[in-house]
């Protein structure tokens, strides 16, 4: 319904610091083209992608992209999704934003804003491995009804990290907590040794948050903090 997964968007005010910050992860920047007329770049770790907008803008925007977006609007609307902003001008990229249930930006586009990197040629991010976006809903029943009109596969709850409900498609996993868990969007990494790879951010001077999401052990997790606000959370690698 939504089309295919094209980044995560994600405001800065400085996109300079935001990506020398991502690149210390281990994220590459992709080849951009001139659809903004904003400061715009591209990081990404061969599973997820991070879009970099220096203007402001509801973020985090799960963009994807929909061709002939503006002839989707009628089965769109059908299917219950209302755009709150239609930009179907002739001289600009075409795009709709919508809502979820608890209010998270779904961008919608009608091409893509960035090229591809070749199949393997991202190692892994010094995260660890991209296992899902997980998002606060405090009403889990109408987030999942509207995820599953938009494409999305509901696979049940599940207890680790943290009590989520996963989802699953082609491109990109989703996770929904309750909001007394974290009260923000969490990009959840797996990795093998969370303190060996902490203790590697630290010499490259990003130190881990005192914050956690409620229940998780500080010795077996650890939450990064980006310049612009995103979170990223290390977990242990699920046996």
């Amino acid at each position: 319904m939504f089309g295919r997964f094209l980044e995560l968007g994600i405001a800065t005010p400085d996109i300079a610091v935001s990506v020398q910050f991502y690149e210390q992860l281990g994220f590459s920047q992709l080849i951009t083209g001139d659809a903004w007329t904003h400061r715009y770049g591209v990081l990404s770790d061969g599973r997820v992608h991070l879009g970099l907008h220096e203007r402001s803008m509801p973020s985090p925007a799960l963009t994807f992209v929909l061709p002939q977006l503006a002839s989707a609007q009628q089965r769109l609307r059908a299917a219950k999704f209302e755009p709150e902003l239609a930009a179907l001008g002739e001289d600009s990229l075409h795009q709709l934003r919508l809502r979820d249930p608890a209010g998270h930006a779904v961008t919608l586009l009608e091409a893509r804003t960035f090229s591809p990197a070749a199949p393997g040629s991202h190692a892994q991010s010094r995260c660890g491995y991209f296992s899902h976006l997980s998002l606060p809903q405090a009403d889990q029943d109408a987030a999942r009804a509207f995820w599953e009109r938009a494409g999305f596969v509901a696979l049940g709850q599940e207890d680790e990290p943290f009590a989520h409900l996963s989802l699953t498609s082609d491109h990109l996993d989703l996770g929904f907590h309750e909001p007394g868990t974290f009260d923000s969007a969490l990009l959840v990494f797996e990795c093998a040794d969370v303190a060996t790879r902490i203790a590697q951010l630290r010499e490259l001077g990003v130190a881990p948050s005192a914050q956690l999401p409620r229940g998780l052990d500080r010795k077996r997790s650890a939450l990064v903090t980006a310049p612009e606000g995103t979170r990223l959370l290390l977990v242990p690698a699920r046996g």
